[in-house]
Protein backbone atom coordinates (compact mmCIF):
# COMPACT_ATOMS: atom_id res chain seq x y z
CA UNK A 1 0.00 0.00 0.00
CA UNK A 2 0.70 4.04 -0.53
CA UNK A 3 3.41 5.59 -1.79
CA UNK A 4 1.64 8.70 -2.50
CA UNK A 5 0.10 9.63 0.85
CA UNK A 6 1.25 12.45 1.18
CA UNK A 7 -1.43 14.55 -0.52
CA UNK A 8 -4.46 16.73 0.46
CA UNK A 9 -7.42 14.87 0.52
CA UNK A 10 -9.04 17.60 -0.98
CA UNK A 11 -6.26 17.86 -3.56
CA UNK A 12 -6.62 19.23 -7.11
CA UNK A 13 -10.30 18.03 -7.72
CA UNK A 14 -11.28 19.93 -4.70
CA UNK A 15 -13.93 18.95 -1.58
CA UNK A 16 -15.66 16.13 -3.60
CA UNK A 17 -12.13 14.28 -4.49
CA UNK A 18 -11.19 14.80 -0.68
CA UNK A 19 -14.63 13.31 0.30
CA UNK A 20 -13.68 10.29 -1.94
CA UNK A 21 -10.65 9.65 -0.25
CA UNK A 22 -11.82 9.72 3.31
CA UNK A 23 -15.36 7.59 2.25
CA UNK A 24 -12.91 4.83 0.77
CA UNK A 25 -10.53 4.98 4.64
CA UNK A 26 -13.64 5.13 6.29
CA UNK A 27 -15.41 2.08 4.34
CA UNK A 28 -11.87 0.12 4.81
CA UNK A 29 -11.91 1.05 8.65
CA UNK A 30 -15.37 -0.14 9.00
CA UNK A 31 -14.31 -3.46 7.52
CA UNK A 32 -11.28 -3.94 9.36
CA UNK A 33 -13.25 -2.75 12.85
CA UNK A 34 -16.60 -3.73 11.98
CA UNK A 35 -17.82 -0.23 13.30
CA UNK A 36 -21.33 1.56 11.86
CA UNK A 37 -21.15 3.93 9.51
CA UNK A 38 -22.28 6.33 12.13
CA UNK A 39 -19.16 5.92 14.15
CA UNK A 40 -16.63 5.80 11.32
CA UNK A 41 -18.19 9.30 10.18
CA UNK A 42 -17.71 10.81 13.90
CA UNK A 43 -14.11 9.40 13.79
CA UNK A 44 -13.23 10.93 10.63
CA UNK A 45 -15.34 14.20 11.15
CA UNK A 46 -14.04 14.68 14.34
CA UNK A 47 -10.28 13.65 14.31
CA UNK A 48 -9.14 13.87 10.65
CA UNK A 49 -11.43 16.69 8.99
CA UNK A 50 -9.28 19.92 8.87
CA UNK A 51 -5.71 17.84 10.17
CA UNK A 52 -2.86 16.04 8.74
CA UNK A 53 -3.26 12.11 9.24
CA UNK A 54 -0.35 10.46 8.45
CA UNK A 55 0.84 12.41 5.63
CA UNK A 56 -2.97 12.76 4.16
CA UNK A 57 -4.48 16.53 4.55
CA UNK A 58 -7.91 16.50 4.90
CA UNK A 59 -8.80 20.24 4.56
CA UNK A 60 -12.05 21.68 2.73
CA UNK A 61 -13.55 17.99 2.41
CA UNK A 62 -17.13 18.02 1.05
CA UNK A 63 -18.87 16.52 4.36
CA UNK A 64 -22.59 15.65 3.08
CA UNK A 65 -20.97 14.36 -0.02
CA UNK A 66 -18.40 11.92 2.28
CA UNK A 67 -21.37 10.89 4.14
CA UNK A 68 -23.60 9.48 1.61
CA UNK A 69 -21.38 7.81 -0.20
CA UNK A 70 -20.43 6.07 3.13
CA UNK A 71 -24.15 5.58 4.27
CA UNK A 72 -25.00 4.76 0.77
CA UNK A 73 -22.14 2.03 0.12
CA UNK A 74 -23.27 0.45 3.51
CA UNK A 75 -27.10 0.57 3.04
CA UNK A 76 -26.71 -0.94 -0.89
CA UNK A 77 -23.53 -2.86 -0.01
CA UNK A 78 -25.45 -6.33 -1.09
CA UNK A 79 -26.70 -4.98 -4.26
CA UNK A 80 -23.10 -3.36 -4.95
CA UNK A 81 -21.29 -6.54 -4.08
CA UNK A 82 -23.38 -8.23 -6.64
CA UNK A 83 -23.09 -5.78 -9.57
CA UNK A 84 -18.94 -5.98 -8.80
CA UNK A 85 -19.18 -9.88 -8.71
CA UNK A 86 -20.98 -9.89 -11.88
CA UNK A 87 -17.96 -8.44 -13.75
CA UNK A 88 -15.05 -10.30 -12.17
CA UNK A 89 -13.59 -13.60 -13.24
CA UNK A 90 -15.51 -16.33 -12.15
CA UNK A 91 -12.85 -17.23 -9.63
CA UNK A 92 -13.00 -13.85 -7.64
CA UNK A 93 -15.53 -12.16 -5.41
CA UNK A 94 -14.94 -8.39 -3.79
CA UNK A 95 -15.26 -10.06 -0.47
CA UNK A 96 -11.86 -11.60 -1.50
CA UNK A 97 -10.01 -8.82 -2.94
CA UNK A 98 -7.91 -6.67 -0.56
CA UNK A 99 -10.49 -4.19 1.69
CA UNK A 100 -8.84 -1.12 0.76
CA UNK A 101 -9.34 -2.24 -3.12
CA UNK A 102 -12.90 -3.45 -2.58
CA UNK A 103 -13.83 -0.21 -0.88
CA UNK A 104 -12.40 2.02 -3.69
CA UNK A 105 -14.90 -0.36 -5.92
CA UNK A 106 -17.38 -0.35 -3.74
CA UNK A 107 -17.54 3.40 -3.64
CA UNK A 108 -17.04 3.95 -7.03
CA UNK A 109 -19.84 1.82 -8.01
CA UNK A 110 -22.03 3.36 -5.68
CA UNK A 111 -22.02 6.68 -7.63
CA UNK A 112 -22.16 5.39 -10.30
CA UNK A 113 -25.62 3.92 -9.19
CA UNK A 114 -26.96 6.70 -6.91
CA UNK A 115 -24.99 10.11 -7.93
CA UNK A 116 -25.96 10.36 -11.38
CA UNK A 117 -25.50 14.27 -11.14
CA UNK A 118 -21.81 13.01 -11.40
CA UNK A 119 -20.65 11.87 -15.06
CA UNK A 120 -19.13 8.60 -15.21
CA UNK A 121 -16.24 9.35 -16.92
CA UNK A 122 -15.15 11.43 -13.37
CA UNK A 123 -16.30 8.77 -11.06
CA UNK A 124 -14.18 6.48 -12.95
CA UNK A 125 -11.03 9.25 -12.69
CA UNK A 126 -11.73 10.04 -9.34
CA UNK A 127 -11.35 6.18 -8.24
CA UNK A 128 -8.53 5.45 -9.44
CA UNK A 129 -7.08 8.42 -8.35
CA UNK A 130 -7.78 7.37 -5.03
CA UNK A 131 -6.48 3.93 -6.06
CA UNK A 132 -3.41 5.46 -6.46
CA UNK A 133 -3.03 6.79 -3.53
CA UNK A 134 -2.87 3.28 -1.95
CA UNK A 135 -1.14 1.42 -4.85
CA UNK A 136 1.85 1.62 -7.08
CA UNK A 137 0.95 -1.57 -9.16
CA UNK A 138 -1.55 -3.01 -11.26
CA UNK A 139 -4.83 -2.27 -9.35
CA UNK A 140 -5.32 1.37 -10.19
CA UNK A 141 -5.68 -0.40 -13.54
CA UNK A 142 -7.77 -3.16 -12.37
CA UNK A 143 -9.79 -0.39 -11.11
CA UNK A 144 -10.15 1.28 -14.30
CA UNK A 145 -10.73 -1.41 -15.82
CA UNK A 146 -13.96 -2.79 -13.37
CA UNK A 147 -15.30 0.45 -13.26
CA UNK A 148 -14.90 1.63 -17.00
CA UNK A 149 -17.32 -2.10 -17.97
CA UNK A 150 -19.67 -1.37 -15.00
CA UNK A 151 -20.22 2.40 -15.85
CA UNK A 152 -21.17 1.02 -19.60
CA UNK A 153 -23.99 -1.49 -17.71
CA UNK A 154 -24.98 1.03 -15.76
CA UNK A 155 -24.78 4.48 -17.80
CA UNK A 156 -25.40 3.15 -21.32
CA UNK A 157 -26.71 5.75 -22.44
CA UNK A 158 -24.01 8.35 -21.02
CA UNK A 159 -21.53 6.25 -21.82
CA UNK A 160 -22.65 5.94 -25.22
CA UNK A 161 -22.83 9.47 -25.61
CA UNK A 162 -19.44 10.39 -24.75
CA UNK A 163 -18.27 7.45 -26.86
CA UNK A 164 -19.53 9.03 -29.73
CA UNK A 165 -18.06 12.61 -28.91
CA UNK A 166 -15.13 11.32 -28.69
CA UNK A 167 -14.91 9.01 -32.17
CA UNK A 168 -15.79 12.73 -33.55
CA UNK A 169 -13.25 14.51 -32.77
Amino acid sequence: MGAETDKAASGSGGARSGARLASVQALYQMSVTGIDPVLAIGEFVTHRFGRDVEGIVYEGVDRPFFEDIVHGVTSRRAEIDGIIDAVLAKDRRVERLEKILAAVLRAGVYELLARVDVPARVVISEYVDVAHVFFDDQQPGFVNGVLDRLAKQLRTNEMAAAGSRKGAA
